[in-house]
């Protein structure tokens, strides 16, 4: 790699070796621009940290000792990171080798824009989208845009927000904004991150062709109790934070009433009381966010007419 490096790359992993041997060999693997890898490690006990340091001696590591959550884990690569431009990626993603060049490419060409979302494809079916980047309606819920659409359906342009399984950030967006929040620990820390970009008035646009397979979930399961309760938890802290005031409020019976009849359904399909019990716990533990609320509110730029646009109509309905 070039000493003139135009970008930096960081990947955080616990446990995580069996995915570092597919993740690093295609990353590493990046052309067409110069750029340095860095690994974050929460205290991983599978090998990873050796097999890394022994087999890409160029890989810059980043050992936290024990686990600090994806949220904290890339803050720390992001302060370790000598570049402009930083790019994240996860573990159990794989990029296309021109993914990286083309994230550059469209900073270079868009400068109004802070962060840059990729294509992200499901490994087990590349043909189907698993993100064009993030994407929420009115109650604040927010998902994968395009997530299980075919590909060739999405178009270039601007979006809400990037997904960070595979995404593109400048340097001084993070610094501006603190990075993600670490009380996040993992889930939604980049919708918030989104929210709070928009606010600044940093716009965030899609790149079609920064191409990633990416196998959703792999590290802590699609319908684990571990996901559903940091989604849950934090999905409350994301929209008290950040979410219009009067439209919040306005709208505050109709978000009531959809989990009211979302929650009985997951807990009946996952036989358990962890999505309740992270209800709970973001109400519980709501003071941070409405003192967070507080400053996102006093830095704003914007007004919600400028943020409406990329705020969509209620698609609640469909995602009980």
């Amino acid at each position: 790699m070039s000493t003139l490096l135009k970008a930096s790359v960081v990947v955080v992993t616990w446990n995580g070796l069996h995915h570092l041997k597919q993740c690093l060999p295609a990353l590493i693997r990046q052309r067409g621009i110069s750029y340095e890898v860095i690994l974050v490690d929460n205290g991983s006990t599978d090998g990873s940290v050796e097999w890394v340091a022994q087999s890409y001696p160029d890989v810059v590591l980043v050992e936290l000792g024990s686990n600090h959550g994806f949220a904290a884990a890339n803050n720390a690569g992001f302060r370790k990171a000598r570049t402009d431009l930083i790019a994240t990626l996860n573990n159990d993603a794989r990029p296309d080798p021109d993914w990286l060049a083309s994230l550059v490419n469209a900073a270079d060409a868009h400068p109004e824009a802070g962060s840059f979302a990729s294509r992200v494809v499901l490994t087990n079916d590349p043909s189907i989208l698993d993100s064009t980047g993030i994407t929420t309606d009115v109650l604040g819920i927010a998902w994968n845009r395009h997530s299980t659409d075919p590909v060739g359906l999405e178009s270039e342009g601007e979006v809400f927000g990037a997904c960070a399984a595979a995404a593109l950030y400048r340097k001084h967006l993070l610094e501006t904004l603190g990075g993600f929040d670490s009380t996040y620990f993992a889930y939604l820390e980049d919708v918030d991150l989104a929210w709070r970009a928009r606010w600044m008035g940093w716009k965030a646009r899609y790149v079609p062709s920064a191409r990633v397979t990416h196998t959703h979930s792999a590290t802590a399961g699609i319908d684990s109790d571990f996901k559903t309760f940091h989604l849950g938890r934090n999905k409350i802290w994301t929209i008290v934070k950040n979410h219009h005031g009067p439209l919040l409020i306005a709208l505050l019976p109709l978000a009531i009433a959809y989990d009211l009849a979302s929650l009985p359904i997951t807990c009946l399909r996952q036989r358990s009381l962890v999505a309740l019990r992270a209800r709970i716990s973001g109400l519980l533990h709501i003071a941070p966010a409405l003192k967070a609320r507080k400053e996102i509110g006093s830095a704003r730029r914007i007004s919600w007419h400028e943020m409406q646009p990329f705020v969509h109509g209620p698609t609640w309905p469909w995602r009980l």
